[in-house]
């Protein structure tokens, strides 16, 4: 599937009702929707767990950052592993990694073991994010299919925004913020069971080995340049605090890509897919892509929390109507994807996205509800679920055979570098919550740059097709 192209004069037919089909299409979509789910759930409930466990006002950050962290730097390894030992096996050891550590953190009672306890989360989530993408580039390969499968699984996301929304508050309201973790263990079990059902060892032939030097020399940068970044919201962007890090994974990453390119036998990363257009633009734009979701639903909980007063269990209603409206939107997309192709969609999201954050720098304690958080909102749900599942389908198609996992890597670790990275960024402009605004206007900024780039590179794409 080019999901550049139009295709609306494809007539295959929609293969995810056969029951297997539904089955392992349900066990990707509650993968991802725990996922997001303990994003969510974790943002409502961090004035909690500040004040329980003695945070800094800057080091609970890292209660979100330690899961950034080896989310994005153990990614790339998940993906190739997928590929190499199964996505079967890699999804399975995935989900139990994260809900291990989930039952940790949710015991935890010093700060550090909960950032260890994250981290743990963010390598389990590393594991099982490539693996569920892989699982429906191989096994839904029409593109009616594939892409509805793309949107229920988006959709999933959705679910667990909202869920985690109004869960997040209500459990932290009424209970404690320790089940905001402990909730995690009854569900992985459950997916860990359903996986053992409908999957099968997707290897074909022999197992090859993994690219050690490749492995290391990736994470490992990747990890150094995140960490280096994320220090910036406590230390100047030149000080050695960050510097350091920052120039160690940037020369580590040169190292690693010196030897894909020239020694390793079985890459980690094939650089022969950056030659793929779809899949090296789609990898592009979620890099930008990541900072926006952080934009809305991390300072948005914070201009609800720390400006206008809001409960945690109010703060989670608040949201609830933007990750209903994304969840809706999220369908439409994978609906009008394989009529319409990507572009229209990723620039009527990107529209949506300008106007949305642009208004929502007017948001004020005398603005109200409605027309200051919930309008501007909705409309940046609305362009998160038409350009979200469009750039992941995007930067997953035209996987080659036996590369679907580390092609679903690297758009997760594009993503979730971005979001890193653009908090970072985000928090260190936003130092008070007056300045707020800023974060929105840069977010707007980010939405035109998407919009720009996807016109220039999808029509250099076209031409070449036409061509």
């Amino acid at each position: 599937m080019n999901a550049f192209a139009d295709t609306s004069a494809d007539t295959s037919r929609d293969g995810t009702h056969s029951g297997r089909a539904r089955l392992i299409l349900a066990l990707v979509c509650a993968c991802q929707f725990m996922v997001i789910l303990d994003s969510s759930i974790v943002n409502v409930a961090l004035p909690s767990v500040q004040r329980d466990l003695g945070f800094s006002a800057t080091g609970v950050a890292w209660v979100v950052n330690g899961y950034l962290l080896a989310f994005a730097g153990f990614m790339l390894l998940g993906g190739r592993a997928a590929d190499l030992f199964g996505q079967r096996r890699m999804l399975i050891i995935g989900l139990t990694v994260f809900s291990a550590a989930s039952l940790i953190g949710g015991v935890a009672t010093a700060a550090e073991l909960l950032v260890a306890a994250r981290f743990a989360q963010g390598i389990g989530a590393a594991l099982l994010a490539p693996a569920t993408l892989a699982v429906i580039n191989t096994e839904f390969t029409e593109t009616r299919t594939r892409a509805r499968a793309f949107g229920a699984w988006s959709a999933a996301g959705g679910i667990g925004g909202m869920a985690g929304a109004l869960a997040g508050g209500a459990i932290t309201t009424g209970l404690s913020w320790r089940w905001v973790f402990l909730i995690n263990v009854p569900i992985g079990v459950a997916l860990t069971g359903l996986a053992l059902l409908s999957l099968t060892d997707g290897r074909r032939g022999h197992r090859e080995s993994l690219d050690l030097l490749g492995a290391v020399t990736g994470t490992a940068g990747l990890a150094a340049v995140i960490f280096g970044v994320m220090g910036s919201t406590d230390h100047g962007w030149l000080s050695g605090v960050v510097a350091g890090p920052v120039a160690l994974g940037v020369l580590l990453l040169i190292v690693f890509l010196t030897v894909e390119a020239r020694f390793a036998a079985r890459p980690l990363v094939p650089l022969r897919l950056f030659r793929i257009r779809p899949v090296a633009v789609g990898n592009t734009l979620l890099l930008l892509f990541g900072a926006i979701g952080i934009a809305m639903w991390y300072f948005t909980s914070l201009l609800l929390q720390n400006v206008w007063g809001y409960s945690a269990l109010r703060t989670g209603l608040g949201q609830a109507p933007a990750a209903v409206t994304f969840l809706v939107f999220a369908r439409v997309s994978a609906t009008l994807l394989p009529r319409t192709g990507a572009r229209p969609q990723i620039l009527a999201g990107s529209a949506c996205l300008l106007v949305g954050f642009a208004w929502l720098t007017r948001a004020g304690t005398d603005s109200g509800y409605l027309l200051g958080v919930l309008g501007p909102t909705l409309l940046i749900a609305v362009g998160i679920g038409l350009t979200f599942p469009t750039l992941m389908a995007v930067a997953t198609s035209d996987a080659p055979d036996g590369d679907a996992g580390i092609v679903g890597g690297l758009a997760g670790t594009a993503n979730q570098v971005g979001g890193a990275i653009g908090l970072a960024v985000f928090a260190t402009i936003a130092g008070s919550a007056a300045a707020y605004g800023r974060v929105f206007v840069m977010a707007a900024g980010i939405a035109v740059a998407i919009a720009v780039i996807a016109t220039a590179l999808m029509k250099a794409t076209e031409s070449e097709r036409v061509s």
